[in-house]
């Protein structure tokens, strides 16, 4: 069972690359676990290793989070070159014909080598004396909040999961199946460790690395997602009261986040760490980027073929110069979804176009939010990944009023005035003035598909407000519930017996 090898620190040093470069390591051969934890920059390191085995989750963080939705597929009017060039499998997760051979991620997302290495880091600094205090909590804050989120993960993807909270260092044949535990037992997990996280924290409010390390606004946003979920399945207005209260926890002390003046400059590659990120997965040119990146977009030789409507021109090979290989495309009724004066439409997808006889006729579209920079000649998409920022907590805020009665206006219509820009017009882009807004829960829903397509939140959005939101927007029906969960893969089961496949799939 391949995510509870035993890892050396050796190989977790292989893992750090450049997010280490500001420490002064002296290079060794091999290290074992006994040798390490000597002093405080080997916990330092560790650290910054554990945060870089978290990017490397970073396309089952976006393939869990949204792909099965209804952003990605093809529909009609769109060129067969835009039905995806090769999507080699991945057409699975939005057609929702997943099973144990097409899983759409596998493995469980990779999630155990990393939280093998937060139990490990754990357990080191509840026995460690050489670490600064300050540093002490705010790692131990930093372990707890990220494996919560790990398994809050595992429970919205796979409802069971096998509960593993004491790090393997050393490899037991006899021990490696372990039987995945009740949903409960592993949201009970996640809510003990969002409490101990916060616990840790304390009155540290602090942001560290760019905003690129575990904070405790990152446990209070994750806080707020868990309770609004289990406000919706029996926590009712006490979980939502709870959620609440960690929105307005962040707001009130650090007071200095704050949406940008403009949707385009918050992910710009140019812009790290901007007030208002809250936690982002950190790329950077030499360093690491965006490895999904290549999927959503087309190959430069075959978007050369086609026309930018908006810019009036034929893209080109120069500045268009996206490389990609597209598996993923963006079904074009997305791109009509968003009205023309939003400019999180422009800044979030691309259209192509067929031009003839002065015509533009749509012949697909692609992802554009991360346009990266170019380096050498080459694109590189050396963009930060959002996983929590300020709209998202303003939205969030939004619909933890709503469950409890209160007035969701303000949250809303300020995530609608910067997406409007000088184009907005409260009569009419405004809550409540919008059509959609007669029903405000589809309103928030549908704030919140405009603001964060592609950050990986659409289908747990959809999942979080309940089945009935997947039925309505999905191609899965209440006759294939089954599928609001994912397939374990052929390789994990075969590599744990005790394992089960999720019910309703194809059994092993």
């Amino acid at each position: 069972m391949k995510y509870f090898r035993s890892y050396t620190i050796l190989a977790l040093l292989a893992l750090l690359g450049a997010c280490t470069k500001q420490l002064d390591l002296t290079p060794v051969s091999s290290i074992s676990d006994a040798s390490y934890w000597k002093t405080a920059d080997q916990f330092d390191a560790f650290v910054a290793g554990v945060h870089t085995a978290f990017r490397n989750n970073t396309t089952s963080f976006e393939y869990l989070g949204e792909l099965r939705a209804d952003v990605f597929g093809t529909d009609p009017g769109s060129s067969s070159a835009f039905t995806g060039e090769a999507t080699q499998g991945v057409e699975h997760t939005w057609l929702n014909t997943l099973d144990l051979d097409n899983p759409g991620v596998g493995d469980f997302g990779g999630f155990y080598f990393n939280i093998n290495q937060i139990n490990l880091l754990l357990s080191k600094l509840a026995a460690t004396t050489i670490v600064t205090d300050a540093n002490k909590k705010y790692y131990t804050g930093v372990a707890h909040g990220m494996r919560a989120f790990y398994y809050f993960q595992l429970y919205r993807s796979w409802g069971k999961a096998i509960i593993k909270t004491d790090p393997t260092t050393s490899f037991d044949i006899s021990n490696l199946a372990k039987a995945a535990a009740p949903a409960d037992s592993v949201m009970a997990l996640i809510k003990s460790d969002i409490n101990q996280s916060l616990a840790s924290y304390g009155g540290d409010y602090s942001f560290r690395a760019v905003r690129s390390y575990w904070s405790k606004a990152a446990t209070l946003m994750l806080q707020a997602e868990v309770y609004l979920w289990t406000s919706y399945r029996g926590g009712g207005a006490a979980d939502a009261t709870v959620a609440l209260n960690a929105l307005k926890d962040i707001q009130t002390n650090i007071p200095a986040l704050t949406l940008l003046p403009s949707f385009s400059s918050v992910f710009a590659s140019t812009n790290r760490g901007n007030n208002e990120m809250i936690f982002s997965i950190h790329n950077q040119l030499n360093e690491a980027s965006l490895p999904f990146a290549g999927t959503f977009m087309p190959q430069t030789g075959l978007i050369a073929n086609y026309y930018d409507s908006v810019g009036g021109r034929k893209f080109n090979v120069t500045t268009d110069n996206w490389g990609g290989l597209l598996r993923a495309p963006v079904k074009i009724a997305t791109y009509r979804q968003f009205d023309d004066k939003d400019s999180r439409k422009w800044n979030s997808i691309q259209g192509a176009y067929n031009f003839s006889g002065g015509v533009y006729t749509i012949a697909g579209c692609f992802a554009d939010k991360y346009q990266g920079e170019q380096n050498a000649g080459a694109r590189v998409y050396s963009n930060d990944y959002p996983i929590y920022r300020y709209a998202d907590l303003l939205l969030l805020l939004a619909e933890a009023k709503v469950a409890l009665g209160q007035d969701p206006t303000a949250e809303i219509n300020l995530v609608r005035a910067r997406a409007y820009g000088a184009n907005y017009d409260a009569t009419v882009q405004g809550y409540p003035n919008q059509a959609v807004d007669a029903d405000v829960k589809e309103a928030i829903l549908r704030e919140r598909f405009f603001e964060f397509i592609f950050e990986g939140k659409r289908w747990y959005d959809l999942r979080r407000m309940g089945d009935s939101y997947v039925y309505e927007y999905t191609n899965i029906t209440s006759a294939s519930a089954y599928k609001l969960l994912w397939p374990i893969d052929r390789n994990t089961l075969t590599n744990n017996r005790l394992l089960v496949q999720t019910p309703g799939y194809l059994q092993y």
